[in-house]
């Protein structure tokens, strides 16, 4: 055991572990496990082969995304509904403020932020592209994905639009309940 301690101790004093944990704390721990932190701690210590440590990865990691994605799905109260946060990148401010304004008016996002200036790094055609581009963050009910997705691909003078859901785990109730009022069934 003074053997475990003693590795563990000059583990965590090394410049690697010490510049991961401040950034990314807990987190990390949990999701990540001792293994991938401390990757200076013999093979046996960190599988816990040699001692009856328990594992210290997450069940989210060993799950595929499939699985992963209806285990962190929000329960939806009377007052909400399952909702998702959409990015949508248009290449400036008119097409952006066209594309939001449709949007609320067809009732299929309560609200889109609009964030001006992000810059673009990705491949298209063979060729390394970098463009200024603006992004825009919808929220809607989860409901309305595939309608949202049919919308931005007649609206948007992009060949393949970005269209990136992620589900809302959690949040402000009225706020989600605002989300279910300002859209449409």
């Amino acid at each position: 055991m003074a053997a475990l301690a003693t590795t563990l101790s000059s583990a965590v004093k090394s410049p690697r572990f010490r510049r991961r944990l401040p950034l990314v704390g807990a987190f990390c721990v949990l999701t990540l496990g001792i293994s991938n932190l401390c990757p200076l701690l013999p093979l046996s210590l960190r599988t816990g082969s040699s001692l009856s440590l328990p594992p210290f990865r997450s069940k989210l990691s060993r799950e595929t995304p499939e699985k992963r994605s209806y285990s962190v799905r929000m329960e939806a109260s009377s007052q909400t509904v399952p909702s998702i946060v959409v990015y949508v990148t248009v290449p400036n401010k008119d097409s952006g403020k066209k594309l939001a304004e449709s949007l609320v008016k067809e009732k299929l996002a309560a609200c889109v932020n609009r964030v001006p200036g992000i810059e673009s790094v990705y491949q298209w055609q063979g060729e390394v592209q970098t463009d200024s581009e603006e992004l825009l963050i919808i929220k809607t009910r989860e409901s309305l994905l595939d309608a949202l997705k049919e919308h931005v691909k007649a609206n948007h003078e992009y060949e393949v639009p970005e269209v990136i859901a992620m589900p809302i785990i959690g949040g402000s109730i009225p706020y989600l309940e605002w989300i279910k009022n300002s859209t449409r069934d």
